[in-house]
């Protein structure tokens, strides 16, 4: 015989349309009921009466209860209060606060209430605000350039050749390499081509054209934007972390004219320069493989190149090169004033830096295209 601490369960069949009816007796807390598996007895009892909506449920005998207990019956009762139901003082509270629980929502769901044209609207006004900024900064840069020019000697001369080094010198290496490496495939897969033609010269023309004009200085503003492009958000979104910015505001010194003007001025210089280079590297793989595949010789390919490639090419893509420095520089900087301090937004405000850097870039060199159409060809 079960004790009076013990959770009992009587479950009568009442004639007519009276219905079930079910009384509970005994300690109903998670101690008893986790005593010779309690719990498996009361649902394989309760289980039947699921969804029955003509059951009396007589609680009022319950010497004790807690929420393990009140949630059986709420399980059984399919998360909905019966109908017909007795309850003794003090059970009332479980089931509210149960029954409370159940009809709260997640506070994600309001998210969810955002339509596509409110998100629209919402993605064109940030970009509205970032070119607002953006504007801003190209005329403070101005500003400290023209205060630069009259006043040489009080310039940032140290702050400019160290990001010369950092941004044009320790680049030398990667731009190398991936230029070269860009002009053996494209000579490569260029004279696969012109060899079924037999117009096995014109590798040098096409070669020629495709990486100064086009290749060269686009593969050096990548390359810049993922590497000094990151350097200078990070470093910008370091000593907004660090408040390092509020200090040189109280100390009366300029952002743009110790910070930003020089990195601006110093990939204006270098970025003329590592097309140069980049271009360098890519024609001499060019030539390598175009030895290797269809036997011309290095000499004939240089005294080729002159002529198959009008010198008003290699002046668009030094220009390229400039307006690409500047454009990196002023991004990165852009999105390196507007880190927020913590480490959060210094990440995400990185990546955001490089992504719209390399797809400015490739937007400006579509412009270039256009703008120069007919520049550059005999």
């Amino acid at each position: 015989m079960p004790t009076s601490h013990t959770p009992t369960l009587t479950v009568t069949q009442a004639a007519s349309r009276q219905g079930a009816g079910v009384v509970a007796s005994g300690t109903w807390q998670v101690h008893a009921l986790a005593h010779d598996n309690a719990i498996k007895a009361i649902t394989a009892q309760l289980k039947p009466l699921q969804g029955d909506t003509g059951v009396h449920w007589d609680l009022s005998q319950i010497d004790s209860l807690d929420h393990i207990g009140a949630q059986l019956f709420w399980n059984a009762w399919g998360k909905t209060r019966p109908q017909q139901l007795t309850l003794s003082a003090g059970q009332e509270e479980f089931f509210r606060r149960i029954e409370a629980a159940g009809t709260l929502e997640l506070p994600s769901t309001r998210a969810n209430r955002l339509t596509l044209v409110m998100k629209l609207g919402m993605a064109v006004l940030l970009f509205l605000e970032h070119l607002k900024g953006f504007i801003a900064l190209v005329g403070q840069v101005m500003q400290d350039v023209f205060r630069f020019a009259r006043h040489p000697l009080r310039g940032p001369w140290r702050e400019i050749s160290a990001n010369i080094f950092h941004a044009g010198f320790q680049a030398l290496g990667i731009t190398a390499l991936v230029g070269f490496l860009i002009g053996v495939v494209l000579s490569y897969l260029s004279a696969q081509q012109l060899r079924a033609f037999g117009g096995d010269i014109y590798l040098v023309n096409l070669l020629g054209m495709s990486v100064i004009r086009e290749l060269g200085p686009l593969l050096a503003a990548i390359l810049v934007a993922g590497r000094s492009g990151s350097s200078i958000t990070a470093q910008l979104g370091v000593m907004r972390v660090t408040e390092e910015l509020d200090a040189m505001l109280v100390m009366g010194i300029s952002h743009g004219f110790r910070l930003i003007m020089p990195k601006v001025v110093a990939l204006a210089i270098c970025m003329p320069l590592l097309v140069i280079w980049t271009d360098t590297a890519a024609l001499i793989g060019g030539m390598v493989a175009a030895k290797t595949e269809l036997n011309l010789s290095a000499r004939y390919f240089i005294q080729k190149l002159p002529d198959a490639v009008p010198l008003a090419n290699y002046m668009i893509g030094l220009g390229k090169g400039v307006v690409f420095g500047m454009l990196i520089a002023l991004i990165s900087c852009h999105f390196g004033l507007r880190i927020k301090a913590n480490t959060e937004s210094l990440g995400r405000g990185t990546t955001t830096a490089v992504v719209t850097a390399i797809t400015v870039v490739i937007l400006a060199d579509a412009v270039f295209a256009i703008v120069f159409n007919g520049v550059g060809y005999r």
